[in-house]
């Protein structure tokens, strides 16, 4: 009789002073600091927390991908992404993030479409809320 997995958690930790936080990674003890950005009265010197969504996005499908083609043996390379997020008119919230894969040389045709998929459902993008839009482009080399 198997048995549902179980969330696992990672402790996390935030501390505000003026308008900027220190977000701090239980296990690592990493650090990554945040500012709003000018449009909403920040001074825009470091990602926001919005853009970190953005970035996780990004991250999140380059290492989903890398991962996968590890585990089935598919070609793999280098890849670079960028991202773009846009907000929406008060109330603010992320209406969309244009996200561009730049693939690696080494992903041969055949295997585009099924590491394309695994990007498009990378773990980020499954938990953003479906009124966010996500218009992936994947660019090939030559």
């Amino acid at each position: 009789m198997s048995s549902a997995p179980t969330a696992t958690g990672v402790p996390m930790s935030a501390a505000i002073e003026g308008l900027g936080c220190t977000l701090t990674h239980g296990p690592s003890g990493a650090v990554i600091e945040t500012v709003p950005p000018r449009d909403n009265g920040g001074t825009g010197a470091r990602f926001s927390p919005t853009d970190l969504v953005g970035a996780a996005l990004a991250s999140c499908a380059l290492t989903t991908m890398a991962l996968q083609a590890g585990r089935e043996g598919l070609a793999w390379g280098n890849a670079r992404a960028t991202v773009e997020k846009r907000m929406t008119p008060p109330p603010r919230r992320i209406a969309e993030l244009v996200l561009v894969i730049e693939m690696p040389r080494e992903v041969r045709p055949e295997q585009r479409a099924r590491l394309e998929e695994i990007a498009r459902t990378c773990p980020v993008a499954r938990s953003l809320h479906p009124d966010v839009k996500l218009p992936m482009e994947f660019r090939y080399a030559g």
